[in-house]
């Protein structure tokens, strides 16, 4: 009897050691991986923290198919390249810009960038308030302290459209019209003017605005009155408008440059080449520079060299034109980007 009592007793005993065994070895060991996950979460937290912040201020619509989509595109290219924290207000009055611009600087963003000189006045009101806080205008012409603007180069659009022009002319007169007057259209048509007479000294060129950069009609009239004059190669820059250069080339049966985009589609047999702007691409360059810590208060030009401005495909006249032709083309275009041709700025 007291045998088998023994006997229950020891068996009970090896039991509850075996148990406590298999416990022990099943149980992780959480001492030795909790300061490794804490590092990795205080790794984490330093990159999020250093994220850049970026808010996009706009006049209208990001689905305009114009000038506000090109920023908004913008925007979204800094995200997927630089892995900014991007945010953005579409359609700001000019009586909502200020509050606006201050309510992102605030809320800690490090870069607001306003889409349009005419956001010039209430950045300079609030960024004083802001010194850490970087502030672009885009299209602008401010340069102070943590006030810089960015410019896609219209000189050196209208240049290439200018010499392009000059190089497809058999008249020797080529035009280029604008829309409202102000200064990103005037410096193009003063682009294109020194462009087509880099190609050649004595062409014609012939420049003029409408006033409007809705009015397809009256644009297309006066690019009628100078195909009348003997211009075989015309260029619009008046946003919608710009489509009346084209309607009024196609009807002559003469030559357009596109501006902007690529305006083939419009007129496949009218429409060459296009000179191309890319927001995204200058918006990117830029915030870059930021990250970088390089940013100075100054006008950042994008041009060819940061492939903001680009020539589009030949499309259906890469056939048609003669090999020397295009490679005249392709040589200015490598040549700006080189710096081997220097695109003059205006003082004025």
């Amino acid at each position: 009897m007291y045998i088998k009592r023994y006997i229950s007793l020891f068996l009970l005993l090896v039991g509850m050691l075996t148990l406590a065994t298999f416990t022990s070895a099943c149980t992780p060991k959480t001492g030795s991986a909790t300061p490794s996950s804490k590092k990795e979460e205080v790794k984490k937290e330093k990159k999020e923290s250093n994220k850049l912040k970026v808010a996009l201020v706009l006049p209208g619509p990001i689905n305009d198919n114009g000038w506000n989509a090109t920023a908004y595109e913008g925007l979204k290219a800094m995200e997927k390249e630089l892995g900014v924290e991007g945010s953005y207000t579409e359609n700001v009055s000019q009586s909502d810009q200020e509050e606006i611009i201050r309510g992102y600087a605030q809320q800690g963003y490090d870069m607001i960038i306003a889409h349009g000189f005419q956001f010039a006045d209430a950045m300079q009101r609030v960024a004083p308030q802001y010194p850490k806080v970087k502030f672009v205008i885009n299209n602008g012409s401010i340069a102070k302290e943590n006030v810089c603007s960015l410019v896609v180069d219209n000189y050196q659009i209208g240049f290439l459209q200018g010499a392009i022009a000059a190089i497809l002319s058999k008249t020797g007169k080529v035009a280029a019209i604008g829309g409202e007057e102000m200064p990103p259209i005037r410096q193009t048509l003063e682009g294109f003017v020194q462009g087509a007479k880099y190609i050649k000294p004595d062409i014609d060129v012939k420049t003029a605005m409408t006033g409007s950069f809705t009015d397809v009609a009256k644009m297309k009239e006066m690019a009628l009155s100078f195909i009348n004059q003997g211009v075989d190669v015309v260029m619009g820059d008046a946003n919608q408008a710009s489509l009346g250069a084209i309607q009024a080339a196609q009807e002559k049966k003469v030559l357009a440059i596109g501006y902007g985009a690529d305006l083939n589609n419009v007129a496949p047999d009218t429409v060459v080449t296009s000179v191309v702007q890319s927001w995204a691409k200058a918006m990117v360059a830029l915030g870059k520079i930021v990250q970088e810590g390089k940013y100075e208060p100054k006008v950042y030009y994008m041009g060819v060299k940061e492939g903001a401005v680009y020539l589009a495909p030949f499309h259906g006249f890469e056939n048609k034109l003669a090999p020397e032709v295009k490679e005249k083309i392709n040589k200015v275009v490598e040549d700006i980007k080189s710096g081997k041709i220097k695109v003059q700025r205006s003082t004025i």
